[in-house]
């Protein structure tokens, strides 16, 4: 299961209203690379292969590769702004190390 903050949902929602892309669907993933193993990805898309994996949360239509979902089981998406500007965070209990950057993460081998 994928949980977004309600922070997460009102900034995916306005992203999806800001770039016409009101039908797609938020794609999360985990790909190699990163200064901690792997990294997060987040976009929108079109498309559902058979093989992923579909979530519906507060109205919004999560989509996971088959491949990330073993990362991403029970991840937690919440969104913040600060002095820096504002960014999503990703708060995964699947990660025993996470890079100072929020972005790049290590799991048990």
């Amino acid at each position: 299961m994928i949980t977004l903050s309600q922070a997460a949902t009102n900034e995916i929602r306005r992203l999806k209203t800001k770039h016409q892309q009101q039908q797609a669907r938020l794609r999360l993933g985990a790909k190699p690379g990163g200064c901690a193993d792997l990294y997060y990805t987040l976009e929108f898309d079109d498309a559902v292969r058979a093989s992923d994996r579909v979530y519906d949360t507060q109205g919004i239509t999560v989509v996971v590769d088959e491949a990330s979902i073993k990362y991403l089981t029970n991840l937690t998406l919440d969104y913040s702004e600060d002095l820096m500007g504002g960014g999503f965070r990703f708060y995964n209990p699947n990660a025993i190390e996470t890079c100072g950057c929020g972005n790049s993460f290590r799991v048990k081998a």
